[in-house]
């Protein structure tokens, strides 16, 4: 299913800003030097009434987390594959990031002499992925996973791209219903629990996986809850999220929280597909330090205020932004919230420092930092092999040549070229199936990439793989088309920013024929200039009736755009990458390669 533009993504309860007041910072240090000379080491404490050394009060416990992995085996590339560092001096600079060769050899040296370690990440591991793992329906990224040795995850909402049948299946083990087994080998399954607390079948009306679990090391425990966001359905395709129900993540929390507490399980971390964004883009930014600007904003912000402080500690993700801050409790006492961005570019050490007396953690106590995954360490020598064993079965298939461009096809922007080549494409599919086809309209959460000129591999400078094109359009929505009227047609424009999409606007990418003027200096449905709206240069008539191209999901209602889900006259054609394909190759030679569209159909008033 389609992302929006950015990975987050507006919901219905109030969203806050939060400054970290000096109060709540001094926790870390003060209150934690406090705590007994041998409260961090874990190391034998006094001795027993039979000479026994008994185990020390406090023992530290190392969680290593991630989050929205997003099937990135291999580094990823440009912008994606970097992270930005806040330098003493205050000045930044870029580090080249990623990859699961390296997130290996990352975790396992930060495992060494830490004998009390788990590893937890908060969802979407897998969707949206790069060729490498969705090819194969990702079962490379949970083969990886295995050996990266991830204990626990929550779900994500790419997690039901294909719905709650393979999620199952990539828990479970077993061959893909249709495309079958990709090797002698049987596909076995995750070594490590999804956690799915707040999804419910609906006619059992219980969590279609375990919704929470218990990491146990000797006689320490600490409880996992995981959820996924509340507004999953609002950002998956409907047949993704067919037959479930997806209740509030703080409810859903602290009922698992009560349960835990019940069965002796004091220290509990909840695993939260949602998140925030902090003030600043750099990974080490501190938004719990003084004068750290605004912190921490978003929806998290609302969830860590209300999810109670049983839970001790908050790992999320889906924004893919960085950050490790603290968010007052209920209680109003600090607890540590953390993301690990995305990609496999960043890892979070967190120290939980857990009370033998009281099975609880020391909440006082807590650490927390993320670090890079830098690319100057040492391959992991099995996920190469791993990479090299999954490119061999997919180079075939990748390599293909499927068109050809002039020059680089970015996807950048409000209006970006490669929504709007995506969009010309999806006309022309559209037409080949009814000619009556009026106009096209992309998400532009659904381009996942732009298109370089420049050659990755042998294929030659300007020629377009199925690979590079599966990198734009990983989803495998269907092309639909539906009848509107005029009236709708407008009313569709209007709420790229109104309604969900009012502080977030999504705007949709257009075929050439379809222009309009957006006015971002108004507010509400004004800022969309309905006088300026023009089909093949006319006026839309509000009782004609018009024949609209989009991919399914936006097809179902998905990213706010209800009036999409309302259309008549349905007709599914094949998926939007085949769709792609065909009008690259039908529009595209190595003498005659596609110019790349000029942004210049939403003109932007600001």
């Amino acid at each position: 299913m389609p992302a929006t533009s950015q990975p987050y993504r507006g919901r219905r309860r109030r969203t806050y800003r939060l400054l970290a007041a000096a109060a709540t910072l001094a926790t870390t240090g003060a209150l934690a030097a406090a705590l007994p000379a041998d409260a961090h080491d874990g190391t034998p404490g006094k001795t027993g009434s039979h000479g026994k050394p008994q185990p020390s009060r406090y023992q530290d416990v190392q969680l290593l987390s991630f989050n929205d992995l997003h099937g990135n085996l291999e580094p990823p590339s440009g912008s994606s594959g970097r992270v930005t560092e806040t330098q003493a001096d205050g000045t930044t600079k870029t580090i080249d990031a990623g990859g699961v060769e390296y997130l290996a050899t990352h975790l396992r040296e930060a495992r060494k002499g830490n004998a009390y370690s788990v590893t937890a990440a908060g969802g979407d591991m897998v969707g949206a992925s790069p060729l490498i793992s969705g090819l194969f329906h990702d079962e490379p990224t949970i083969e990886a996973l295995n050996k990266l040795d991830l204990d626990v995850t929550s779900v994500g909402n790419h997690e039901f791209d294909e719905g709650a049948r393979e999620l199952g299946r990539l828990q479970n083990g077993g061959c893909h219903p249709t495309a079958g087994c990709y090797t002698d080998k049987k596909f076995e399954g995750a070594d490590f629990p999804y956690l799915a607390a707040n999804v419910l079948d609906e006619k059992t009306g219980k969590p279609i996986l375990k919704p929470y679990w218990v990491w146990k090391k000797k006689d320490v425990r600490i409880g996992f809850i995981g959820v996924t966001l509340e507004d999953t359905p609002g950002v998956v395709s409907a047949e993704g999220v067919k037959g479930l129900k997806f209740k509030d993540e703080v409810e859903t929390i602290n009922k698992y929280a009560k349960v835990l507490q019940k069965q002796g399980v004091k220290s509990i971390v909840a695993l939260i597909h949602e998140g925030g964004l902090p003030a600043s883009s750099s990974y080490n930014y501190n938004c719990d330090s003084p004068g750290a600007g605004d912190g921490i904003s978003g929806p998290i912000v609302d969830i860590a205020k209300n999810i109670t402080p049983q839970v001790d500690a908050l790992v999320t993700g889906h924004t893919h932004a960085a950050y490790a801050c603290t968010i007052p409790d209920p209680s109003g006492k600090p607890r540590t919230v953390t993301s690990a961005a995305s990609f496999g570019r960043l890892y979070t050490d967190t120290t939980l420092t857990y009370d033998r007396y009281t099975g609880d953690i020391a909440r006082t106590a807590v650490k927390s930092a993320n670090h890079v995954v830098t690319r100057t360490v040492a391959k992991a020598p099995d996920m190469t092999e791993l990479i090299t064993r999954w490119n061999t079965l997919a180079a075939p298939i990748g390599n293909r040549a499927i068109g050809h461009i002039s020059g680089d096809v970015p996807n950048t922007g409000t209006e970006s070229p490669m929504g709007d080549l995506i969009a010309d494409a999806q006309l022309w599919y559209g037409k080949e199936l009814d000619p009556e086809t009026d106009l096209a309209l992309m998400n532009p959460g659904g381009v996942r990439a732009g298109l370089t000129y420049a050659a990755k591999g042998s294929e030659g400078d300007g020629v377009v793989t199925y690979a590079e094109g599966f990198t734009v359009q990983p989803f495998s929505n269907t092309v639909n088309l539906q009848n509107f009227t005029g009236a709708q047609l407008v009313q569709i424009l209007k709420e790229q920013v109104t309604g969900t999409n009012a502080s977030a606007p999504k705007i949709l990418q257009p075929s050439a024929n379809l222009t309009y003027t957006l006015d971002l200096t108004k507010t509400g449905a004004d800022r969309v200039v309905t006088d300026s709206i023009r089909l093949n240069g006319a006026a839309i008539d509000p009782t004609a009736t018009y024949r609209v191209s989009t991919n399914s999901f936006l097809a179902g209602g998905g990213d706010g755009f209800p009036t999409l889900g309302q259309g008549t006259g349905d007709l599914v054609g094949t998926d939007d990458l085949t769709a792609l394909e065909q009008y690259l190759t039908a529009n595209s030679s190595a003498t005659t390669p596609i110019t790349p569209p000029v942004a210049n159909r939403v003109t932007i008033v600001q």
